[in-house]
């Protein structure tokens, strides 16, 4: 059953972006604004009080920013979720980059233009797209799982790998977090990543999960020599391939148009990857909204590429490996504890074949 209305609280310090938010919400269908703030100390008491289903959650406030109150959120239990309403700034793409790492759902920028219809129009865009996916999550959680049994990593004809390629979206830095940082420091394969996010976001990303992990993990640049004990993440607002030189694999990113209205896109990354490295690839696909990495799991496993593709009641939106389960491109369906010991697995027995 889809879930007919979600209840919404506003917090900005700005009257304006307020009033604002509350305008796009009520053009998008399902939502119901049942209050507002205008400081996190004020946000936390609504949200207590009012116990709505989402919030969207201004990143720079002056008593308490954004990732204050998610982490007393997450502190006192409350079920909330949010949507970061960020600025495109260094410090806003730390704080937001961060509030991800600590389970905010998603965010938007905040638009800066002089023209307040196209500053709606924006945002607007933005939010509905972000809306839509937090509703379809709901919805997910409300339906009965469907059975995700799949074939045993042991029945699939071994091979030797040379790459781990991963897409993610909506949640993905909370996967991220939970999957990168258990793959040791003797990892034998490349990794290589595209979340979909803007610039500057990535490059944090990079860093915070850098510190996590026992891999050198870098917001990849271009030219840059495709080597195992790396994990590359794709840079926002650019195309991230991997192209043959030399006998080397390096990447090469490009302002080549979006696919799947995404850029960085998954389908691009993975395309480019089986073109490199045909079947000899580790695929993984975790949560997020649409289709993107469909396409390119379909070549990688028409060629004997490994699929693994998260499982639903793991996701944040179930949206990206729904399409590789539902077209039967996974060879193993699986929560985010458990998909850093099959990429393991996989690559351990790759190497001694």
């Amino acid at each position: 059953m889809p879930v007919d209305r979600i209840r919404i609280i506003v917090v900005d310090d700005s009257t304006l972006f307020r009033q604002l938010i509350r305008d796009v919400l009520n053009e998008i269908p399902g939502c119901s604004i049942v209050g507002n703030a205008d400081n996190g100390t004020t946000a936390l008491q609504k949200i207590e009080q009012l116990k709505p289903d989402l919030i969207t959650l201004d990143v720079e406030m002056p008593d308490m920013n954004g990732i204050e109150v998610l982490r007393e959120l997450n502190r006192k239990n409350l079920n909330s979720s949010a949507i970061m309403v960020s600025k495109l700034t260094a410090a806003g793409a730390q704080v937001t980059t961060d509030a991800l790492f600590e389970g905010a759902f998603d965010f938007v920028l905040k638009p800066s233009g002089k023209n307040l219809a196209e500053n709606k129009g924006a945002l607007l865009t933005a939010l509905r797209e972000k809306v839509t996916a937090f509703q379809q999550s709901l919805t997910e959680k409300a339906q009965p799982k469907p059975d995700t049994s799949t074939l045993d990593q042991e029945t699939v004809k071994l091979q030797r790998y040379e790459a781990v390629v991963i897409g993610t979206s909506t949640g993905g830095p909370t996967a991220l977090r939970e999957v990168l940082p258990k793959l040791p420091s003797t990892f034998p394969l490349p990794v290589l990543v595209v979340q979909h996010m803007p610039a500057q976001y990535t490059s944090r990303l990079a860093s915070r999960l850098n510190d996590l992990c026992s891999l050198n993990v870098v917001e990849a640049s271009d030219n840059m020599t495709v080597c195992a004990g790396n994990i590359y993440i794709a840079p926002g607002g650019c195309q991230m391939k991997v192209v043959s030189r030399n006998g080397l694999i390096r990447v090469k990113l490009t302002d080549d148009s979006p696919v799947n209205n995404c850029r960085p896109s998954v389908d691009y990354l993975f395309e480019s990857a089986h073109d490199a490295w045909g079947g000899q690839l580790i695929a993984v696909i975790m949560t997020g909204m649409g289709k993107d990495g469909m396409q390119g799991c379909q070549r990688i496993r028409n060629s004997g590429g490994y699929i693994i593709a998260q499982s639903p009641e793991d996701c944040t939106v179930y949206g990206m490996p729904k399409s590789i389960i539902e077209n039967d491109l996974s060879h193993r369906i699986a929560d985010l504890k458990t998909i850093p010991s099959i990429i393991i697995h996989r690559a351990q027995l790759s190497a001694r074949s």
